[in-house]
């Protein structure tokens, strides 16, 4: 079991080539004893985004604050707070924060993809 505030969970910067002003917290992972899902929190400032990629495992988001866009499939895709995405697993995709404020937005992917 875990209960603890996401605030102190330690926020790290993504470092992946073609990220920028990304950071990640791991919220819930194999560390924590989860064995089928982890819960990431992705925080990118004004201008930042993810790398532009793929990956056999799929996402389901959670926009909590910001607006932004998602690159996939050859389109672009305007979203803001409350929103939710689904990312099918192989699909290039790229999140975007075209705001003026973080984008915030938690991120459930499969244990075994961490």
């Amino acid at each position: 079991m875990k209960i603890e505030k996401s605030s102190n969970i330690r926020k790290t910067p993504v470092e992946a080539e073609g990220a920028k002003d990304v950071a990640i917290r791991w919220l819930i992972s194999k560390e924590d004893g989860a064995e089928n899902f982890a819960l990431r929190m992705f925080e990118l400032q004004p201008g930042g985004y993810t790398p532009l990629h793929r990956h056999t495992h799929e996402h389901e988001v959670f926009v909590i604050e910001g607006q932004g866009v998602l690159a996939c499939g050859g389109n672009e895709h305007r979203f803001g707070p409350e929103y939710v995405i689904f990312v099918p697993g192989n699909e290039r995709h790229q999140f975007k924060n075209t705001g003026d404020e973080a984008l915030r937005f938690l991120c459930i992917i499969p244990a075994d993809a961490t």
